[in-house]
Parts: structure tokens; C-alpha cells; sequence
């Protein structure tokens, strides 16, 4: 490393408050609640789309006190079309245990915020040092990439030692001296910002960097070969097959997923593995009716889900002898606020509109 860690540090932190983002609604607080919702929905989820979500939530629940006192429907059903559910079930139980085990008030420290639901080492350090000051080193996709490149590591991060290791570099790249702890919230923000936006993972614009000078990558004049990861998980498919059936009354069938599984928890239409399964569900009667919906792919981190929707619309009374799976029948004021997976609600919605 060419220049000493209390520069590196001064340097982004001097960044950060002339260059950083400092208007997004869970910054300029030191209120844990809020720097902790903000910081499970921005995992794996660009800003721009957290925004609209977080607003709405904080609006609904204002306080931990308000999260762990709601049914997990309600906190699913806002968190509807915003992706990896166990997040918002995870935020459900943290804050229940926040209540129950902490008196409502979040812990200080990364060490025992640890301990909770849901929170990692990385999203532990962003709250301890994001509002008590602790000197402790995050390290989430964004920050690996920009404490990998400035000094080189080049160790591959597939391995558990090799993560370890990248801690001991990012935690030796912290402030340091008297003014560490009232310098750990910008410097982290700031660790945050590069990665999000200078730091990129393409073409980044090592020219705006405040640490340019002295980054490995940048001297080597390749950055993107940073980090370096060899396992990749392998990318799978899935087909389902769905069933939209509606009575006259504009009642919807719907069921909660089991957990685990696809869509665990949510609530969702009848799901088939095939399209033979899903036709011997419904009564001879009532195949006439069945009507074909263009078939689509939905795409999740690491899995294509092909889904063939069909819909049966009838008279109430045409489903009165009718179930299919533990579900009931839910009206459209009703499911619009359940949690659903965002192309059933996406299906459920067009179909309203016909």
C-alpha cells in the first residue's frame, strides 16, 4: 500500500462531504430504525428503486415499536414487488426481537446487532458506525470492490479465508486517532458512495476517485479485473403453470406459499408443475371456460421462472364445491394490500383492467 491508511480515510472523507450523496431520506440521521430498514432494502436493490419503497414504509411504520406490533401480511404486502421476501421477513422477526430482547432500543454495537435477525456483519457495521460512531469496517459488494482494487487483493473471494482476510485490509484502512469515532459516519457513507457511484463495476471513472493516486488497480491500469471471484452459481429454470380463477363478484383464488420455497410466505395463485396438473384441478365443467394468458419469464437472481398462466372466470356459485389447496377466495380491496410476488400482482392488476 502507497499511502498510509489515515490518508486513505481523510481522503474519502473529505470526499464524501463535497462529493457524496447526502440527500437520500435515510441519511443526515443517526436514527438506527431508519438507517437499518434502508439498509436491508438497498441489499441486491439499486437506490432508485428503494426510494419509493422506503418512504412508503417509514410512512407506515414510523417506529420498530409500530413494525414488530403489525401482522407479517402487512409488512409483506408493502414490501410487494420490491424482491427477495426473506428480507422482509427477517426485518419482521428483528424487530420483534429488538422489542422483546433490547426494551425497543437498538443495540451500539456491531457485535450484538449481529445477533439479530437478519443482520450480517456488513449491515451490522453500517448501523454501529452510520449512528454511534464505531469504528468498524463494512463490507458489502460495493465496498469489496473499491478496498480490493486501491490495494491490490487479489486473492480469490470464493474462499472464506480470503473474505477474512479482505476484513483485516478494510478494518486497517479506518480512521484513526482522536477523531475516528466522529469521522466514522461520513467515512463509511463515503465508502458506500464510491463503490455506488465512481467505483463502478464497468468503466469506472477512476479520474473522479479520491484515492486514484495511490489505487494498485488504477497504476496497473486494469480495475475491472478486481475483485476477483471464481465460483459462480449456476443460473436454473423453472416452469409453472398458474391458475387465475375469478368469481363474478371479482374475488381472486389465492393461497400463502409454503416456507421455504418459491415466493415463500406470500400470497399467490394455484401453481402447477404442469400443464396436465393443472388441468385435472379443474372440474370438467368448468374447462370450456379456460382461457389462455401469454406465457412470460420472470427472472430472479438465479433462476428463470417460465410461467403459463391460464384464467377460468365464473358465477360464484359455479365455485361453490370448489377448492384448490389450502387458499380462500379474497377480494381485490383485500389482495391489493396482501403480499403477492410482483407478477402475480402484475397479472391480478391487467386482469382488473380488462
Amino acid at each position: 500500500m502507497r499511502q498510509t491508511e489515515g490518508t486513505f480515510a481523510a481522503r474519502v472523507v473529505a470526499w464524501q462531504r463535497l462529493h457524496g450523496r447526502n440527500q437520500l431520506p435515510w441519511q443526515n440521521t443517526r436514527d438506527p430504525y431508519r438507517v437499518w430498514v434502508s439498509e436491508i432494502m438497498l441489499q441486491q436493490t439499486q437506490v432508485v428503486t428503494v426510494l419509493g419503497y422506503f418512504e412508503s414504509f417509514v410512512a407506515r411504520f414510523p417506529d420498530v415499536q409500530s413494525l414488530a406490533l403489525a401482522s407479517l401480511d402487512d409488512v409483506l404486502g408493502l414490501w410487494s414487488g420490491l424482491g427477495y421476501y426473506s428480507r422482509a421477513r427477517n426485518l419482521h422477526r428483528c424487530a420483534q426481537s429488538v422489542v422483546e430482547q433490547h426494551g425497543g432500543v437498538f443495540p451500539k454495537t456491531a457485535q450484538l446487532l449481529e445477533t439479530l435477525p437478519g443482520i450480517g456483519r456488513s449491515t451490522a457495521a453500517a448501523i454501529s458506525s452510520l449512528c454511534y460512531g464505531e469504528r468498524v469496517a463494512i463490507l458489502d459488494a460495493n465496498v469489496k470492490r473499491v478496498v480490493t482494487r486501491f490495494v491490490g487483493f487479489d486473492a480469490d473471494l470464493a474462499q472464506t479465508s480470503n473474505v477474512h482476510a479482505l476484513w483485516d485490509v478494510a478494518t486497517a484502512l479506518l480512521p484513526k486517532g482522536a477523531a475516528a469515532t466522529t469521522s466514522m459516519p461520513r467515512y463509511t457513507q463515503g465508502m458506500m458512495d464510491l463503490g455506488a457511484t465512481v467505483c463502478l463495476p464497468r468503466k469506472p471513472d477512476c479520474g473522479n476517485c479520491p484515492v486514484r493516486l495511490d489505487c494498485v488497480a488504477t497504476a496497473d491500469g486494469d480495475p475491472q479485473r478486481y475483485p476477483v471471484r471464481t465460483r459462480r452459481l449456476k443460473r436454473s429454470s423453472q416452469s409453472i403453470w398458474l391458475l387465475l380463477a375469478q368469481s363474478d363478484d371479482g374475488a381472486v383464488w389465492l393461497s400463502k406459499r409454503p416456507t421455504p420455497g418459491v415466493w415463500a410466505g406470500l400470497h399467490c395463485l394455484p401453481m402447477f408443475a404442469s400443464e396436465e396438473a393443472l388441468w385435472l384441478a379443474v372440474p370438467f365443467a368448468m374447462r370450456k371456460h379456460m382461457q389462455p394468458i401469454p406465457a412470460f419469464t420472470h427472472v430472479l437472481t438465479h433462476k428463470d421462472l417460465h410461467l403459463h398462466p391460464w384464467s377460468v372466470a365464473l358465477p360464484v356459485e359455479s365455485f361453490k364445491d370448489v377448492q384448490w389447496g389450502d387458499g380462500r377466495w379474497i377480494q381485490s380491496e383485500t389482495w391489493s394490500n396482501l403480499g403477492l410476488p410482483a407478477p402475480i400482482r402484475k397479472l391480478l392488476q391487467q386482469d382488473t383492467t380488462r
